[in-house]
Order: C-alpha cells, then sequence, then structure tokens
C-alpha cells in the first residue's frame, strides 16, 4: 500500500500487528468476495464473529475484555477496513464508536457489564438511532420522545413482566441506520418529554421489544455492502435501567459522532490508497501503442497527484491520532479531517477508475465500488457542506446555521 513517506515505518510493535492482522483479514476475507455482496446488496454476516475474535469492536476502549489499543492502532484498523469496503469499516466503526463507546463512556455499570463484552466479541450486534426521516443535518430538531410511564400503568405496550418498575415509553422512528435490520440492541437518542426542557436522552432500546421494527432500505445504488434500516418505535416501553445515565443533551449523541468522525478520516485513506494501487498495478501492466500505459505523461500526472493527495490524508490522519492521545483533539480538527479526506478519497476514486477506462466499471476492480461507497461516506455523519460551516464558525466566530 502506498506510504510514500515512510509513516508506518515510526509505528510501534501493537500498531504494526494491527494494521498487518486487519491488513490479512481483509485480503483473505473481504476482497473475494465483496464485488458480488455488493452487486447483490448484501452484508458478509459471516464475518461479525471473526472481527469480535480479532478484537476489531471497540478496540481502543479498555475494560470488559476490550484491547485499549492507541488511537493510532485504532486508525489504522479503520484505515484497513475500508480499504476493502465501506460497509466493512461502517459495521466496525457503528458497533465500536457509535454503540460501544456511548455506553462504556455514559453507560450504568450494569449497562456495561451486560453489553461491552458481547458487543465486544460479536455476540450481539448494536445500531445507533439519531437521524430521522425529516432530521438529518439538524439532529436537534428530533421530534421522537420518550415519555415517563409508571409501572403501575396499564394504557401502554410491553408485557406486565416488562413493565415491571418505573420506565420510559419511546415514539419516533429513525432512518438510515447502518446495521439496525440485524441489530441487538439499538443506542436511541430521544427527548425526554418528561423533564423540563426536553433534553436530549440516550436510551438502550433491545429490538425484540414490543413495538419496534427495524426494516431494511432496499435499491441503494452506494454501500450496498452493508444493512441498513429503519427504526420504528410504537408505544414502546423501556425500563429504567436502560437510560444512559451519564449524558443529557446533543453532547452525548454528537461526541459518539465525533468518535465515529475520526474513524472516517482514516478509513478513506484506506479506500484511497486502495483505488491508487489498482490504478498503478493496472497502468504497469496494460500495453498500448507499444508500451505500458503508465509510462505516458498523461498517466504519471494522474498517479503522481494521487499519491500526492493520499498522503497529505494521511499526514493529517496521523496528526490527528496524536492529537487525541493527548486529549487535544477538538470535533473541529475531526471535521476538517472528515472533509478533506472524504472529499480527497471521493476524487480520487474517479480518477483511479479513470485510468481503468472500460475494465474499471467492473466489480473485477475496486476503484467504482469505493467511488459509489463514497457518495454516502461523503453524505452521512456531517455532510460535506455542514463541516465546512463548522470550520467556518471556529474560524470566524460566526455560525452560518443559525
Amino acid at each position: 500500500m502506498l506510504d510514500y513517506v515512510g509513516l508506518e515505518d515510526d509505528l510501534d510493535e501493537e500498531a504494526r500487528l494491527i494494521c498487518d492482522t486487519a491488513r490479512r483479514f481483509v485480503d483473505e476475507q473481504v476482497r473475494p468476495e465483496i464485488g458480488d455482496h455488493f452487486q447483490e446488496g448484501t452484508f458478509p454476516t459471516d464475518l461479525i464473529p471473526e472481527m469480535g475474535e480479532l478484537g476489531f469492536y471497540g478496540s481502543n476502549l479498555d475494560g470488559y475484555g476490550l484491547p485499549n489499543v492507541s488511537e493510532t492502532a485504532y486508525g489504522l484498523l479503520m484505515q484497513e477496513l475500508e480499504a476493502g469496503d465501506s460497509g466493512i469499516r461502517s459495521m466496525a466503526s457503528v458497533q465500536g464508536a457509535l454503540v460501544m463507546y456511548p455506553i462504556h463512556a455514559y453507560g450504568s455499570d450494569e449497562q456495561k457489564e451486560r453489553w461491552l463484552p458481547t458487543l465486544g466479541t460479536g455476540e450481539a450486534v448494536g445500531c445507533f438511532g439519531l437521524t430521522e426521516p425529516e432530521h438529518g443535518s439538524d439532529p436537534s430538531a428530533m421530534e421522537t420522545r420518550a415519555d415517563r410511564e409508571s409501572g403501575t400503568d396499564s394504557d401502554r405496550s410491553g408485557t406486565a413482566a416488562e413493565r415491571d418498575g418505573d420506565g420510559y415509553v419511546l415514539n419516533g422512528s429513525k432512518t438510515w441506520i447502518t446495521n439496525a435490520p440485524i441489530a441487538d440492541v439499538a443506542v436511541v437518542w430521544a427527548r425526554d418529554a418528561s423533564a423540563e426542557g426536553t433534553p436530549v436522552r440516550g436510551f438502550l432500546v433491545e429490538t425484540d421489544r414490543d413495538g419496534v421494527t427495524t426494516n431494511e432500505i432496499d435499491d441503494k445504488l452506494s454501500l450496498r455492502a452493508s444493512i441498513t434500516g429503519e427504526i420504528s418505535l410504537r408505544n414502546v416501553y423501556v425500563p429504567e435501567e436502560n437510560v444512559l445515565p451519564g449524558v443529557s443533551g446533543m453532547k452525548g449523541p454528537l461526541s459518539c459522532l465525533t468518535q465515529a468522525r475520526y474513524g472516517i478520516a482514516w478509513g478513506a485513506v484506506g479506500a484511497a490508497r486502495d483505488c491508487f494501487e489498482q490504478a498503478r498495478e493496472y497502468a504497469l501492466d496494460r500495453d498500448q501503442f507499444g508500451g505500458p500505459i503508465a509510462g505516458f505523461q498523461l498517466q504519471q500526472e494522474k498517479l503522481a497527484e494521487m499519491a500526492t493527495q493520499i498522503t497529505t490524508s494521511q499526514l493529517l490522519a496521523h496528526r490527528l491520532a496524536e492529537l487525541k492521545e493527548r486529549g487535544e483533539l477538538t470535533p473541529q480538527h475531526v471535521s476538517m479531517a472528515k472533509r478533506n479526506n472524504v472529499r480527497m478519497a471521493r476524487d480520487q476514486s474517479r480518477i483511479a477508475r479513470e485510468m481503468l477506462g472500460g475494465n474499471g466499471i467492473t466489480t473485477d476492480y475496486s476503484p467504482m465500488r469505493h467511488m459509489a461507497n463514497f457518495e454516502t461516506v461523503y453524505t452521512y455523519e456531517g455532510t460535506h457542506d455542514i463541516h465546512t460551516l463548522v470550520l467556518g464558525e471556529d474560524l470566524t466566530g460566526i455560525a452560518a446555521f443559525e
């Protein structure tokens, strides 16, 4: 894989081991069949437990049998998984950064003990419910609500055993939720209608509860090797012990997104490196006009620019890891990296596909699959434009979106 300024030469033993393990996993388990999964619109669910055995879920978290690796090692893991496919990285990223992280950071001891070990091994699958049909870039306008209910009330759904004690009744819907159709638990963010100011709270909702449905979203043209769905909540009773006690307000979901976006910034580099390698190899092997097309000035210009853009994004990702390790990383830093690196990968995957000519539109080669996937990654977890405005506010002190 392209590493033009030798950043991987400085990796410590842990980071090197994780990078090599993930790269080998992708080469052996992902690449051979991911094109078929993309065509068929399926996710290789048989890989879920194997990824758990390898420690790919929540690997930068500590305790509960979790690896607690460095932020650089975690970033490299995301990089290597997305070199295989964005759907593979998304599954691990959602499981770790959007489900395990909030439980680890804001959950009770009982919640951590119940969920973190099984989520870490892949025995259980989680999803993150924030986006709603009418509320994407402005999640604070969410309409999903939670009404406090006494265990003695009898006009709501839920069995008597479920409603033994005080809790909440949730109503609303979430959409574009990775893993939802296969999830055992959903971290659902809803407004606590029973509290002053209706603050946003996090609820751990088992998907087999009465009133929960998780329909799959079909006919996607992007991120096809990923399971995406909706969460419908209709009078869903959730006991008090399922509420995340350690956070209230938008800090909860936004802090989770910061963790996930950090992984995306690394993942984009991995996909772009994969595109570069496919384009370089093809250019060296493809003979036209008496020699390999890699000898043509136009093709060399494309490779030089791809390598430069990838290396610049790679440097930014490594710098983010240093800041994160020191506790100096800000959401605005992550916005810059997510915005830049995803745009870079989106653009360079197109150039790589261009270099492959007509052959590049088949699933035999990865760039067009990556290119299609990045139409989703460009949009989710903060659109490119929203991250532009986040940076604009940080640089000027003026919030353009208010």
